[in-house]
């Protein structure tokens, strides 16, 4: 299967699940949301260019506001994390390993608490700014400062059982024909 193909199931998967599933839990407490949708955008290749990067956050995060009627909020928070992930990715990874044969982020590709920080980190920013245009609406500091952790660790949560589940087979690829 191509890469291509590859990550427009996973892009369809994902909103599949966000859409049809996640949000029609009832909700756990007022605190939490959880969302997994963005670990689409921490699973796209590295050699994606940044242009490219923030094109397809920005557009598959309107596709998510679109189905959960959120105008341009999924959008932006999508924005910001493809506009964040390749310096987290340059602080995180010394540059061989960025150049390597892997393919696309893993704790394989990145080693474990590389890999960990990279999704605790992105998380965080993703949840921090989603909610903080919510709050800018509804007011309630506490409240604010609560969702954010609470929906960081469900999601969290949630991105680490996606990956113990569903492995990905990310072999190193070399040059050689």
């Amino acid at each position: 299967m191509t890469d291509l193909l590859k990550n427009i199931l996973r892009c369809c998967l994902f909103i599949f699940v966000q859409v049809f599933l996640l949000t029609e839990i009832p909700p756990l407490h007022r605190y939490v949301s959880p969302h997994l949708y963005y670990l689409f955008i921490l699973w796209l290749p590295f050699r994606t260019p940044r242009i490219a990067l923030l094109f397809i956050a920005f557009f598959y995060g309107l596709v998510i506001d679109a189905f959960l009627h959120t105008p341009g909020l999924h959008a932006a928070a999508c924005t910001l994390i493809a506009y964040v992930r390749p310096f987290i990715i340059a602080v995180l990874l010394p540059k061989e390993v960025g150049e390597s044969g892997y393919p696309e982020p893993s704790y394989k590709s990145m080693g474990i608490i590389p890999y960990v920080t990279y999704i605790m980190l992105l998380t965080f920013f993703h949840h921090f700014y989603l909610i903080l245009l919510e709050w800018l609406q509804l007011g309630g500091f506490l409240l604010f400062i609560g969702k954010v952790l609470a929906s960081s660790g469900v999601s969290l949560l949630l991105v680490l059982i996606t990956e113990l589940v569903f492995s990905r087979k990310s072999n190193y690829r070399t040059n050689m024909a």
